[in-house]
C-alpha cells in the first residue's frame, strides 16, 4: 500500500503541474575560466566570486565580474592537504580535507588560513561539508568505531565538535559517503540529509541533534556503489544519483526520487542513462522538474525529476553549481569551466 501511495504523489507532482520550466535545454556550451594541474571536486558560488579546493593544498577564487584568479596553497608539516570539501558563511570560506589527518581551516583575520580542527586516525575520512547559517555548520565522513563521522560547529566555525557514537544511528561496517563532488549532504532550514555509500539517507530536521536513517533503493552491492550525490529543490522533493564509477556504463537501480521531504523514494529512469554520475543538482526556478548531472561520463539533462535524460555533453567533470537558471560552474579535472545551457 505503501508504494501504491508513493506512486500516486509522485503522478500528482508530474501531472498537477501543467506549466514548464521557463526553458528547455537542448545544448551546452562550455568556456574554460581556469586550468591547471589539479583535480578539483569541491566549489561554491559567494556573490560574485568563484571559490574552489583541490589537491595539492590549493585553494582558489575565480571573480565571476573580471575573470582574475586568485590561489593559495597550504601545507601542514610536510602534507600539502587533498581537499575535497569547501564551505562558506558570510565572513569565512571553509576547506576540509580527505584522509588522515583531517584538517579543517577558516580564513583568518590576517588573511590566511587558520587550522581550526584535525582529527588523527588510520580511519579517518571526511567526504563533505556545508552550514546550516553563519554559526552553524556541518562536515560529514566514513564510518569510525561504529557510526557516521559527523561534526559540527555552533559559533561559527571556530570550534568543531565530533559526535558520539551513542547519539547517532547504528553504522553499518564500511559504510561512509563519497568525497567525489561535496554534494552527498543538503540542507534546507533545519533539516539535513546525508547520502551515503550504502544507499541510505540520514535524515535530520533539528540541525544534527537528532537522526533517523532511511533506506533507498539504490544499488550498493559493491564498495564502488552507491549514493555520490543528491539535491533538494525545496523540503520535499528531492534527487539521488549514484552507480558505480568502476563501471559508469550500468544504469541498473542509481537514480532515485523523493516527493515527501525523503521519507520514501522511488527509482526513476532504471536501466536508462545516465550511469554513474559524481553530481546531482536541481535547476533553479524549474518547479523542481529540471535537473543536472555531470560526471567524467558527460553532461545530462532531465526537464521531469529525472523520469527522462538527454546527455548534451561529452566533457566530463566531477562537481556543480548553478549560478541561475541557464548558468553553472562545473569543475573536474585540471579545470573550473562557465556551463552555458541552451
Amino acid at each position: 500500500m505503501k508504494h501504491v501511495y508513493f506512486a500516486l504523489l509522485l503522478l500528482l507532482l508530474w501531472s498537477c503541474n501543467e506549466e514548464k520550466p521557463s526553458r528547455l535545454f537542448t545544448s551546452v556550451a562550455i568556456e574554460s575560466i581556469y586550468e591547471d594541474s589539479l583535480n578539483i571536486r569541491a566549489l561554491e558560488i559567494i556573490d560574485h566570486t568563484l571559490a574552489f579546493s583541490a589537491n595539492k593544498g590549493f585553494v582558489g577564487t575565480v571573480d565571476l565580474n573580471s575573470g582574475k584568479v586568485f590561489g593559495t596553497n597550504i601545507q601542514y608539516d610536510s602534507i600539502h592537504p587533498e581537499f575535497r570539501s569547501i564551505a562558506h558563511t558570510a565572513t569565512d570560506v571553509f576547506v576540509l580535507s580527505a584522509g588522515n589527518p583531517a584538517l579543517l581551516y577558516k580564513t583568518g583575520d590576517n588573511g590566511k588560513f587558520e587550522l581550526v580542527y584535525k582529527e588523527e586516525d588510520e580511519s579517518v575520512f571526511y567526504d563533505a561539508m556545508t552550514f546550516w547559517n553563519d554559526k552553524e555548520g556541518i562536515a560529514i565522513g566514513d564510518s569510525m568505531e561504529g557510526c557516521l563521522s559527523i561534526i559540527v560547529t555552533r559559533d561559527g566555525g571556530l570550534t568543531w565538535k565530533k559526535q558520539e557514537c551513542s547519539a547517532l544511528p547504528k553504522g553499518i561496517v564500511g559504510e561512509g559517503a563519497f568525497a567525489a563532488s561535496n554534494t552527498n549532504i543538503k540542507v534546507i532550514g533545519t533539516k539535513t540529509w546525508v547520502a551515503t555509500t550504502h544507499g541510505r539517507i540520514y535524515y535530520s530536521d533539528d540541525k544534527a541533534n537528532t537522526w533517523t536513517v532511511i533506506p533507498t533503493p539504490v544499488l550498493h552491492a559493491e564498495a564502488t556503489q552507491g549514493i555520490y550525490s543528491l539535491d533538494f529543490y525545496n523540503d520535499k522533493i528531492g534527487f539521488a544519483i549514484g552507480g558505480d564509477y568502476t563501471k559508469p556504463e550500468v544504469t541498473k537501480k542509481n537514480k532515485a526520487v523523493t516527493v515527501d521531504g525523503g521519507n520514501t523514494w522511488a527509482l526513476v529512469a532504471d536501466k536508462a542513462a545516465p550511469g554513474y554520475k559524481s553530481c546531482v543538482q536541481f535547476i533553479p526556478n524549474s518547479k523542481g522538474k529540471g535537473l543536472v548531472a555531470v560526471g567524467f561520463t558527460g553532461i545530462s539533462y532531465s526537464n521531469d525529476t529525472g523520469a527522462t535524460w538527454t546527455k548534451l555533453s561529452d566533457e566530463g567533470f566531477f562537481t556543480l553549481r548553478f549560478k541561475n537558471d541557464s548558468v553553472a560552474y562545473a569543475a573536474g579535472k585540471g579545470r573550473v569551466s562557465e556551463l552555458i545551457f541552451k
